[in-house]
């Protein structure tokens, strides 16, 4: 990427869960004037509750610390974008693109859906989901928006270099695809250093693509140790084994390749 492009790599680690004691958040002026989100379940915020497919959080237990019920976020409250959100000083968390009006859309829309990956064939056995192309596909139908919103061109990119660009997808690349033989061949195809490599390749093109509707600042979140999730754990581990060690060791070369597009 060319030099003037900034690349923020943010690891967010959540110590214990908050309470989600009311939908708005303290209000104060925000660090960037948008936020717009692209990712999985760790971020979706109900743009799958009207989708034909398994992946959905719009129903109990799912936010049950919430005042709202469940809202379609994969947690009992709040996620992990939304607490980020919360710490920029946006007075409200950043609404599904499944729900956006118009008046919205200057502050930020999440474009996140549960099952979806970096690959478009991931994660389509849970059924409908917006792929990372996809969800880049639906921010180029928002800039539009922006763009009629502001008048002009100019104006629009003018905004949308100062929002930033929140990416956290992956994690189904690997549990909803390479990890599922029985319904994808990746594995098959790929050894765990090409498969990482073909998912940068992907990743780096939608980035790309991003940063040609105007985008700038990118906050890239690296993928956790899938092997030691309860899902994973459960339907993988060995007996008295706290992790799935070759799940842990897949994600390394992924990572390691995601630092290189920041440096």
């Amino acid at each position: 990427m060319a030099s003037e492009t900034k690349l923020w790599l943010v690891a967010v680690f959540l110590l214990s869960a908050a309470k989600m004691q009311q939908h708005c958040v303290v209000a104060r002026n925000p660090q960037v004037p948008g936020l717009f989100i692209f990712g999985d379940s760790l971020s979706d915020c109900g743009n799958n509750n009207n989708l034909k497919t398994d992946a959905k959080a719009n129903h109990p237990p799912y936010g049950i610390d919430s005042l709202y019920g469940p809202t379609g976020r994969f947690t009992n409250g709040r996620t992990t974008v939304d607490i980020l959100t919360e710490l920029l000083g946006f007075d409200e968390f950043i609404p599904p693109f499944a729900n956006t009006t118009v008046s919205d859309i200057m502050k930020g829309v999440n474009y996140a859906s549960a099952g979806s990956g970096i690959l478009n064939e991931t994660g389509t056995h849970w059924g409908e989901h917006f792929s990372l192309k996809m969800q880049v596909e639906n921010h180029k139908a928002i800039v539009s928006k922006i763009t009629m919103k502001l008048g002009n061109s100019d104006k629009a990119k003018e905004h949308l270099n100062k929002c930033l660009y929140y990416v956290s997808i992956g994690s189904d690349d690997y549990i909803s695809n390479y990890f599922l033989p029985e319904h994808y061949n990746s594995s098959q195809t790929f050894s765990t250093d090409q498969f990482a490599e073909a998912l940068i390749k992907e990743y780096s093109r939608n980035l790309m693509e991003l940063r040609s509707l105007g985008a700038r600042k990118f906050a890239l979140i690296g993928l956790v140790p899938l092997g030691c999730t309860p899902a994973e754990l459960s339907a993988r581990g060995k007996p008295g084994s706290l992790c799935v060690k070759e799940e842990n060791d897949a994600v390394v070369p992924f990572n390691d390749k995601l630092k290189s597009l920041v440096v």
